[in-house]
């Protein structure tokens, strides 16, 4: 069994049950899933799904591609309502993580006052929320 059926095997079996408006709903608190591009192509090879379109998707995601054409070109369209660019993927956060934290260090302020978008912090905090050196 792989890792995606065994924690929904152990949600089903030992969760926790809560009815609110939107229906009933089983959980668990504290639990992690990791999945590997290996797990996840066993996941993808047990249903009857596009497996070379994920595959080829999977591809494009972790090599940080963000033009909706070049899924195109592998025949996976279902990310065309996004426009030509992914804006607030995965790939533009990563892109942009080092320069931050290089930021966070040059400047020694605590990394709670910074965030990580679609727009630069342009300006600095006044002296007193500085981090003392």
């Amino acid at each position: 069994m792989n890792k995606y059926y065994a924690i929904l095997k152990k949600i089903l079996d030992v969760g926790k049950v809560q009815d609110n408006k939107k229906g009933r709903n089983n959980y668990l608190l504290n639990e992690q899933l990791l999945l590997t591009p290996a797990d996840l192509f066993d996941i993808f090879e047990c249903h009857n799904i596009a497996r070379k379109k994920h595959k080829n998707e999977l591809q494009l995601f972790m090599l940080g591609e963000r033009c909706v054409e070049k899924y195109q070109e592998a025949g996976i369209y279902w990310w065309d309502y996004c426009g030509s660019i992914f804006v607030n993927s995965y790939p533009t956060y990563f892109e942009k993580l080092p320069p931050l934290v290089a930021k966070i260090n040059k400047e020694k302020q605590n990394s709670k006052n910074y965030v990580l978008g679609r727009r630069e912090y342009s300006g600095t905090l006044p002296e007193s929320r500085a981090v003392p050196d």
